[in-house]
C-alpha cells in the first residue's frame, strides 16, 4: 500500500517501485488523502477532483495497482480521528505487508500529515478496538518506508540520505507512463508553478539518484525501523539485487 497526500504522489515519488513489485505478483494499492480539489486555476473543487480521481485510478492502473481516495481537501489533511477512522478502516481491508508514504518532514504540510497518518494507522489498523469491522487473519504491523521528500531535502534545505535505493531502470518506462496519466496536474503545473517539465523533473530526479548508487534510474526510500516495526528489508528481499542499502 503506498499511501501519500495527493494524486500523482505516489507514480512521482514510488512509481517504479510500486510496478516493480507488481510484477512480481504483488497486490499493491495507491491511496491518495484527496482527490486534488485544489489543482485548477480554471476548474472548481468539485469538477477538478471529478477528473483527478479518473487519472488517479489511471495511473495506478499502469501500475498494476488499485486506487483509493480518502476524500481529504488538498490543504487540510489532518491527523484527527475521523481521518484515522477512514484510514485504519481501508487499511484494514488491505491488510498490507508493506506500506510506503511520504517523509514525515517535507515540503508541504499534507505531505507531512499523510505520512503521519500513514505511521498511525499502520501501528494500529491490526488493533481490535481501534476501529469496527473484521480483521484479516495475519494481520500485524508492517514494513514502512518513507520515500524522498520533493527534491531530497528536508525544510531546512539539508539533503535527506535514504536507507534504501531501488534501481528502477527496468520500470522507469511504467513509471513515465503512470505520471502522463496526470494530465491536468502538468498543467496546473505550468500555470501555478511556471513548470512545463513535469515528467522531465521526475525522469532527473530519478537519474540522480540512480547516480548515487551506480544505476540509471532509483528511487530512495528510509526505513521506518523504531519498535515494533521489522527491521529486516522487505525491499531487499522481495527485489534482489535492484536493491542498494545506503546505510550499509
Amino acid at each position: 500500500m503506498c499511501l501519500m497526500a495527493h494524486p500523482d504522489d505516489c507514480e512521482i515519488l514510488a512509481g517504479g517501485t510500486l510496478a516493480l513489485l507488481s510484477k512480481k505478483g504483488w497486490k499493491t494499492h495507491v491511496v491518495t488523502m484527496t482527490p486534488g480539489d485544489c489543482g485548477s486555476v480554471d476548474l472548481g473543487p468539485q469538477e477538478i477532483a471529478t477528473i483527478r480521481r479518473k487519472e488517479g485510478a489511471a495511473g495506478a492502473k499502469i501500475l498494476g495497482a488499485q486506487y483509493h481516495c480518502l476524500e481529504s481537501r488538498d490543504l487540510y489533511v489532518t491527523y484527527d480521528e475521523a481521518t484515522l477512522r477512514r484510514a485504519l478502516s481501508l487499511t484494514r481491508q488491505i491488510a498490507p505487508t508493506l506500506v510506503i508514504t511520504h517523509s514525515l518532514v517535507d515540503y508541504m504540510i499534507d505531505h507531512e500529515q499523510a505520512a503521519m497518518i500513514a505511521r498511525g494507522v499502520t501501528f494500529g489498523y491490526a488493533i481490535p478496538n481501534a476501529c469496527p469491522g473484521p480483521i484479516a487473519r495475519g494481520s500485524r504491523i508492517p514494513y514502512l518506508y518513507y520515500a524522498d521528500p520533493i527534491e531530497g531535502m528536508d525544510v531546512y534545505g539539508d539533503p535527506v540520505v535514504p536507507t534504501t535505493y531501488v534501481d528502477i531502470t527496468g520500470s522507469m518506462a511504467t513509471k513515465r507512463r503512470a505520471l502522463k496519466a496526470h494530465a491536468s496536474q502538468r498543467r496546473w503545473l505550468m500555470k501555478h508553478h511556471g513548470m512545463d517539465q513535469y515528467i522531465q523533473s521526475m525522469q532527473e530526479w530519478s537519474a540522480m539518484r540512480g547516480g548515487t548508487v551506480g544505476v540509471r534510474y532509483a528511487e530512495g526510500f528510509r526505513q521506518h525501523r523504531g519498535h515494533p516495526y521489522p527491521c529486516d528489508c522487505i525491499l531487499e528481499k522481495q527485489l534482489g539485487k535492484l536493491i542498494t542499502l545506503g546505510d550499509k
